[in-house]
């Protein structure tokens, strides 16, 4: 149980890493590197008991049972019987009256990480503002056990605000951490854009083969929801009868519509209207480059426009509404379609 305020649900990992000897994670910091400095507040109290060195020699001053209540890892290291300086003169170091030891993560990465295993009144969560930070901590967190911190990166960065804008950088970091679902979760929103994106930084944290299921992927979506279109059996069902869609017929009740109707009878036995069927033609292409809900209710904004423009007296007064709630149906109809759509990867 960490001691942060408010700290999420611990979540389930692979028990083997347990086996490691704790003491194999920790390594000494290169020769030759400058004196050592110490961490600024909270990481140098006075009262501290241990000290965790950086990589890039930078001291840091805490608190076991802050580590100890956080991971079982570090609960079971400070467990260990400490040896004397007598006893392994050259395996341990002293500094202050304190036990060093050396790690393998940089000050940045160990500052951050530090941050959510201690106390909310003593350090507030570090800022995640730079994904290459957030994979360092991740990673850091999964080595040491740190489960409840793993837990709140991936609540912080796998959220939709995030996702929304850095679907491919997120699914490169979910890769690189072994995270499947948040790996599944970022190709999903990568469907809002083009099958072949554009480059990112993060693109080089994953291989070939992860960026060709990823693409792979894409296409089989884009497919399969043009199975929407071969019929429109799945709009029949669920609306019944052409009374409960006159609008896309052009007749609302009581109202003149001048709208021209298609030549082609696809719904219901009955024409229906051309600047439907045209919102229908385009979405579908659409979709092909962009399989998701995103792109129906983008669309149906477009042809709403487009309709209000033609000043219908029968299709402008009701036509967000109506437009709205087809695109509810729509859309659900799209992502039940992608997510029967499996990302094959190998874990």
């Amino acid at each position: 149980m960490s001691s942060h305020c408010n700290s999420p649900q611990l979540s389930t990992q692979n028990e083997d890493r347990w086996f490691v000897p704790p003491r194999l994670l920790l390594q000494r910091s290169a020769e030759g590197m400058p004196a050592p400095v110490y961490a600024s507040s909270p990481f140098n109290h006075s009262k501290a008991d241990v000290i965790l060195r950086s990589s890039d020699n930078v001291d840091f001053r805490v608190f076991k049972l802050f580590l100890s209540l956080s991971s079982p890892f570090f609960e079971t290291l400070f467990d260990l019987p400490q040896p004397s300086e007598a006893e392994h003169p050259a395996d341990t170091e002293m500094k202050d009256g304190l036990p060093v030891l050396p790690v393998s993560e940089d000050s940045r990465t160990l500052d951050g990480l530090l941050r959510f295993c201690y106390p909310c009144t003593l350090s507030e969560n570090p800022p995640l503002n730079h994904f290459r930070d957030v994979i360092k901590v991740l990673e850091a967190a999964q080595k040491y056990a740190l489960d409840e911190v793993e837990n709140t990166i991936r609540k912080a960065l796998f959220n939709p605000t995030i996702l929304e804008l850095n679907s491919l950088r997120c699914f490169a970091i979910a890769r690189q951490a072994h995270l499947r679902e948040e790996t599944v979760l970022a190709a999903r929103y990568s469907l809002r854009i083009s099958l072949v994106p554009n480059w990112f930084e993060e693109i080089e944290m994953i291989t070939a083969t992860d960026l060709l299921a990823l693409l792979a992927y894409h296409q089989k979506c884009g497919w399969a929801v043009q199975k929407l279109q071969l019929g429109f059996s799945w709009i029949e069902e669920h609306y019944q009868s052409r009374a409960a869609v006159p609008w896309i017929f052009g007749e609302t009740p009581g109202r003149s519509c001048g709208c021209p109707r298609a030549d082609t009878i696809k719904l219901f036995g009955q024409r229906h209207l051309v600047w439907w069927e045209e919102f229908m033609e385009a979405t579908f292409r659409t979709l092909k480059e962009k399989p998701c809900a995103r792109t129906v209710h983008k669309s149906v904004e477009k042809t709403i426009g487009e309709v209000r423009r033609r000043n219908c007296q029968s299709c402008t007064p009701d036509i967000a509404t109506v437009m709205n709630q087809f695109a509810d149906l729509f859309a659900r109809k799209v992502e039940e379609l992608v997510s029967e759509v499996e990302l094959h990867l190998t874990y």
